[in-house]
This record gives C-alpha cells, sequence and structure tokens, in this order.
C-alpha cells in the first residue's frame, strides 16, 4: 500500500520529512566494489575488463572484438522495424531543433575604461556516453545525451553499453547509428566508467561521462569525477504530480504507474486537494497496474514508494512540491500556466492534462536526462552547455591598466602576494 497522508494529520511534518530523505544512498559494499574494480582496471586495463565481461555479464570476446563493427551496427538497424525507426527520427528530429536554440553564444566587448571583457564558448573535445543494458535499455537515451553533445561540437563521442549473454537492443544501436555514433563498445558497469575515465590500451580516455546506470554505475561516475567531468549521479526515476478537481483520475494513475513501472525505486507522488480524486485514483491504479508487462515490477514500486498528499489549497501543494524537488513535475491542473511560477525546484515541468510526462521522454523535444534525489534545487537538466566550456576573456591597454592597477595593488598587498602586486607596478611604476 502506498503512502496515504493529509497534510493537517499530527505527524504529517515527521512523516514528510521521511519523503525528502529518500534518494541516492550508496551501500558500504556497493562503494568498496566500486573502488576495487576502478583500481583494478588501472592497474590491468584490458585484461581487468574482459574478466569482468566474463563475470558480470556472461561474455567471453577477445579485446579485438569488444569495438562493435561498422557491419554489426548496419545489421542491428536493418533488424530494427521501421516504425521504430520512423519513430526515433521523429525524436531526433524534435530534440535536435529545440536543443540547438541552446547554443550558447560567445561574446567579447569594451567597457567606459577600453579594458576588453568576453566570454568563448568551446566544445569538450571527447564525451562517454553509457547506455544502459539488459532490462533497462533505452534507445531514447542515446539521443537525449548524443543530440546536444553532437550540437555543442563534441569531436568525438564514445558509446558503451553492457551486453548481458552477448544480447544488446538492435534499437540502442540503430539510434546510435542514426547520429553517426560508430565507436560502440560491448562493456558496462563500474569497469565502463573507469576505462573511460582513465584509459587502456583499446580505450583511449575522454573528457567527461554522461548517462543513466545502476548503482555502480553511480558510484563509479562519482569516484572519477574530477579525473573526468560527469552529467549528474542520477538516483532513482521520480515523479509528482499536482492535480485540482479538474483532473480525470484515470490519467492521474496512469501517469504514476508509468513511473513505477522503472522500478528500483522509483517514486511516484500525488498531491491533490480533492480527496474525492485521491480515492478514485487508487481505485484506477489498482484497476491499471493488472494490465501491464511489468506489473510485478510497478506495483512494487507503487507500493514500496508511492504517496497520495491531500493538502487543503493548492499552495500547499506548491510549498511542498518544491521541498521535494522532484524530476518530473506534472501540473494536472485547469490553469496550469498561471501556477508555473510557483514551482521553483524541479528537472521538468509538464503542462495541463494533455501533456504526460512520457511525451518528454520519447519525442516532445526536451531532454529526459534530469536531475533527482531532490538535486533539482541546485542542479539542471542536460543540455548543449552541459558539454561546453566557458572560458573567459580579457585584455588591458596601457591607459585601462593604469586605471585599474592602484586597486589592484592595494587588493594584493591585503592579501600579503607582494609578487601579484609587483606583476602591476613593474608596468605602471606605481
Amino acid at each position: 500500500m502506498p503512502l496515504i497522508l493529509n497534510i493537517n494529520d499530527n505527524d504529517f511534518e515527521s512523516i514528510f520529512s521521511s519523503l525528502l530523505e529518500v534518494g541516492m544512498d550508496i551501500s558500504q559494499d556497493v562503494r568498496e566494489t566500486v573502488t576495487d574494480i576502478i583500481a583494478n582496471v588501472r592497474k590491468n586495463g584490458d585484461e581487468a575488463l574482459l574478466k569482468y565481461n566474463k563475470k558480470f555479464d556472461n561474455l567471453n570476446v577477445d579485446i579485438e572484438n569488444l569495438r562493435f563493427s561498422k557491419a554489426e551496427i548496419e545489421n542491428a538497424l536493418k533488424q530494427v522495424p521501421n516504425d521504430i525507426i520512423d519513430a526515433l527520427k521523429v525524436a531526433y528530429e524534435r530534440i535536435y531543433s529545440h536543443h540547438k536554440k541552446q547554443f550558447p553564444k560567445s561574446d567579447i566587448y569594451q567597457d567606459e575604461l577600453g579594458v576588453t571583457l568576453g566570454t568563448k564558448w568551446s566544445a569538450i573535445e571527447a564525451v562517454g556516453l553509457y547506455v544502459p543494458g539488459g532490462l533497462a535499455s533505452y534507445p531514447s537515451s542515446v539521443l537525449m545525451n548524443a543530440i546536444p553533445a553532437k550540437i555543442a561540437g563534441v569531436k568525438r563521442l564514445v558509446m558503451v553499453v553492457p551486453t548481458p549473454n552477448g544480447e544488446v537492443n538492435p534499437a540502442v544501436l540503430a539510434a546510435a547509428s542514426i547520429y553517426g555514433i560508430d565507436e560502440i563498445y560491448r562493456l558496462g558497469g563500474a569497469q565502463a566508467i573507469a576505462a573511460l575515465a582513465y584509459g587502456t590500451k583499446t580505450f583511449k580516455p575522454i573528457d567527461k561521462i554522461v548517462g543513466p546506470g545502476n548503482a555502480y554505475v553511480a558510484e563509479a561516475k562519482r569516484q572519477v569525477f574530477g579525473q573526468v567531468g560527469i552529467d549528474m549521479i542520477a538516483g532513482p526515476s521520480e515523479v509528482l504530480i499536482i492535480a485540482d478537481k479538474s483532473s480525470n483520475p484515470a490519467w492521474v494513475a496512469a501517469d504514476l504507474l508509468a513511473q513505477s513501472e522503472h522500478g528500483a525505486g522509483a517514486r511516484s507522488i500525488l498531491i491533490t486537494t480533492e480527496k474525492d480524486l485521491a480515492k478514485k485514483v487508487l481505485e484506477e491504479v489498482s484497476q491499471q497496474v493488472s494490465t501491464l508487462s511489468r506489473k510485478d515490477i510497478t506495483l512494487d514500486a507503487w507500493e514500496k514508494y508511492g504517496a497520495i498528499i491531500e493538502v487543503n489549497v493548492l499552495d500547499e501543494a506548491f510549498n511542498l512540491a518544491n521541498k521535494l524537488a522532484s524530476e518530473h513535475v506534472e501540473l494536472a491542473l485547469e490553469e496550469p500556466e498561471k501556477y508555473l511560477p510557483k514551482i521553483t525546484n524541479a528537472g521538468a515541468i509538464f503542462l495541463g492534462h494533455y501533456t504526460p510526462e512520457a511525451i518528454g521522454d520519447y519525442v516532445g523535444g526536451s531532454n529526459h536526462v534530469l536531475p533527482t534525489a531532490r538535486s533539482a534545487r541546485f542542479a539542471s537538466g542536460l543540455g548543449v552547455i552541459d558539454f561546453m566550456k566557458r572560458t573567459s576573456i580579457l585584455g588591458c591597454d596601457s591607459s585601462s591598466l593604469n586605471v585599474l592597477a592602484k586597486p589592484t595593488i592595494i587588493l594584493a598587498n591585503t592579501e600579503g602576494l607582494s609578487a601579484h602586486a609587483r606583476s602591476v607596478s613593474i608596468r605602471t611604476n606605481k
């Protein structure tokens, strides 16, 4: 049974606070296992990668066959039905069109003193894209990560994907092919993250790692951060739906189940002003879940991590929403645009009854790589800028340096940095 709360309950604050604590708890066992794997890959390189492939994925290939050949990628493309290819192309076109508008503009100008100031944007040179395999195999994630990288101008995009028992979802390779990714390796887990970060004889290391994964992948990304950049430490997926009397309980239930379908700790929460709606949503969930292909996983996540919270007025809902800082927030309201300014902490916001979160997962155009575990308080979803670096530009001539010299020298001496002061005074005789 999911958690049922009413904001008027005496123990509401303490129970709600426990909801805020659900997130990226990494066990000591996971942390130590990942540390050992990374150390082994750094020491033994390709030999370690092959060992882990055999141990974790029952995959016995030599190092020369770790990379998918061009023929294998082309063959995968042929295996995918045309309607899936067409859907991937629709997704590609919409994601590309939206993300193209995010490309930042370099800017150089001179201020009133004649000082040249500016910002230069440039692409990260090499990026590694982790794509989950097995049960969680998402061709849509290939597009969501690769498209903004390519728009940014990343020259080398390397994809790693685990292949349990040698199997891979052809649609994953097809999605990569559609966007021209041809450096793809049969490799997953923490060992893939280590290979991308530190390199081996086969792997030329990259500069940043993006893409979702399990707890071991997330912990590996945490441990290699600093050696390389990462997009984020992704936790279980989550949705928060804020609903009023205009909401359709069957639609709300379907959206809650869609998120719970991810399993593995996925969290679905409904906040509503309507007691009758909450009751009907519970009834709809019970009816709909039995029809799902992954009903056991979905029901388990819903009963363990689902919640329905009743509030008196919508303002209370928005207050709770900003504390939860959810990955996805659906405004299932009569006038969603009116309330948009009230949501300040969210990975993505979905407006109105006809915008289920699933549209954003695939073909809406916005990115589905979003902050989880309340990190929307300080982080954003993946975009073009995440694959770029911002470099500051500064230039003085003799006149502007003379104007700025005195305060610079004073501040440098205040901090006890006499060499800093001299590097200015030697140019100005001050």
